[in-house]
């Protein structure tokens, strides 16, 4: 049996908007993450770690911004490929950690909305799904309020 960990991360900057979707939770606020797709900076950086646990590459890869059918996309299709590639190597998901980096807007409101809705897509027990949030402390673009950073990390078994 192989147990392989995948790290992803990905930041996306603020743009226009009334709304962020960070896990694929739409949460109210008075800007938007500029994107290709959805810029749900959460699901990026898991997708990120899925793939990376696997030997895959990234979402980048996969989806490339530059091709326009990705235009506006939800990223849980992009999540939702990455467990399929995953099955189709043989792997099983076993959890999942992402840590959304920001000042604002607060996460923890809608942190066991998110969980259940990354645990939906992942085919995942709730309980192996966590989500956190932390800020910079005024440092940096996220610190500034800029942005929104996300790390993931994701763990694969193989030949259980």
């Amino acid at each position: 049996m192989r147990h392989c960990v995948g790290m992803g991360y990905d930041v996306h900057g603020f743009t226009l908007g009334d709304h962020v979707t960070l896990c694929g939770i739409k949460i109210p606020f008075h800007k938007s993450l500029h994107g290709h797709s959805d810029a749900d900076v959460a699901m990026h950086a898991l997708t990120d770690a899925i793939y990376g646990a696997i030997g895959k590459g990234d979402i980048g890869l996969h989806f490339p911004p530059s091709e326009p059918q990705w235009k506006g996309m939800d990223s849980a299709f992009f999540l939702a490929d990455a467990l399929k590639q995953t099955k189709a190597a043989g792997g099983i998901l076993q959890n999942v950690d992402v840590t959304i980096i920001c000042e604002e807007p607060k996460i923890t409101p809608h942190r066991t909305a998110m969980e259940e809705k990354l645990a939906s897509i992942l085919e995942l027990d709730a309980r192996w799904v966590n989500v956190k949030a932390t800020t910079t402390e005024g440092l940096s673009f996220t610190g500034r309020k800029e942005g929104i950073a996300a790390q993931a990390v994701a763990s694969v078994v193989f030949g259980a």
